[in-house]
């Protein structure tokens, strides 16, 4: 029982950080709430659903149509309407209020359209899984975890080791002195905003591929990686991974002695904790900045 617990919490764990890395990449350079990427992660599986389902799309096929069309709709949240408030210097919660916006507009259209139920999108057929001294994992989990993986590592190199990852953490530090540079912060911002659909766009197919998907489960995800990246500390990478593992741990083992009722309810609990006693997370520091 106890290696159950222990894949259980490996598979949250790489969601949680994939969801908390794409949400941080956008956060970074913005410092926005961004509530519309819920519903990113939520309208790509409803896009491979739609592609595999409805247009008989192979399923590999539908994935990535599913991961671009979420990261389109990623671009022109920017395009159409972050962008036209950032040119007016309208305040931080001017764009909270429009986020929201944008997230209940693009929820209910998946309501209306594919309705409330619970749709399926994995075409293989149910099993019980690899079992692994007496727990079990499936195939799906797995691919999860080493995608997870892979994404997570991949993103972090790039970040720190090309130019356009650089300009994206020197946009993070200050924007002001990037347009100086000639570095363009609004294109910065785009591509950020664009990376971290793709990202959570995977997290959410992924996340629908083990357990299925309602038109708000994508609000849940968000949550977890906002509250894994806050208590890991805003710009610590490994902080965000520590953040993650906290959460998903903190979640499973609650499922396991207490009820699955208090998986939620535990999150908070550890996200007040650290916002009263270490309100800069595991990192214990801010944001340094960045050379241009």
């Amino acid at each position: 029982m106890a290696l159950q617990v222990l894949f259980d919490t490996l598979i949250s764990f790489s969601i949680y950080s994939l969801v908390a890395n794409s949400y941080s990449i956008i956060y970074y350079p913005t410092k926005l709430f961004h509530i519309t990427h819920a519903a990113i992660i939520t309208t790509a599986s409803y896009f491979v659903f739609l592609f595999a389902h409805n247009f008989s799309i192979p399923f590999q096929f539908a994935v990535i149509a599913g991961i671009a069309a979420a990261t389109i709709i990623g671009i022109f949240c920017e395009l159409l309407v972050y962008l036209p408030m950032r040119k007016k210097n309208l305040t931080t919660l001017a764009y909270l209020i429009a986020s929201i916006g944008l997230y209940l507009i693009l929820q209910n259209t998946i309501s209306l359209y594919f309705g409330d139920d619970t749709k399926v999108i994995n075409t293989a057929e149910i099993s019980v899984g690899h079992q692994i001294f007496g727990a079990y994992i499936t195939t799906v989990q797995i691919i999860t975890i080493c995608v997870s993986f892979i994404l997570f590592i991949g993103v972090n190199l790039f970040l720190h080791d090309t130019a356009t990852g650089k300009s994206i953490r020197a946009v993070s530090s200050n924007p002001e002195l990037c347009n100086i540079y000639g570095i363009s912060s609004n294109k910065i911002i785009l591509i950020a905003l664009a990376l971290g659909s793709a990202l959570a766009a995977v997290a959410g197919i992924l996340s629908a591929m083990d357990t299925n998907m309602t038109p708000t489960f994508g609000f849940n995800l968000l949550l977890y990686g906002v509250v894994a990246m806050i208590i890991g500390g805003v710009g610590s990478t490994r902080g965000l991974l520590a953040g993650s593992l906290l959460v998903a741990t903190a979640q499973h083992l609650a499922a396991f002695y207490l009820d699955t009722k208090w998986m939620e309810a535990v999150t908070y609990i550890i996200l007040i904790l650290f916002l009263i006693w270490k309100p800069l997370g595991f990192s214990g520091k801010r944001l340094k900045k960045v050379e241009v």
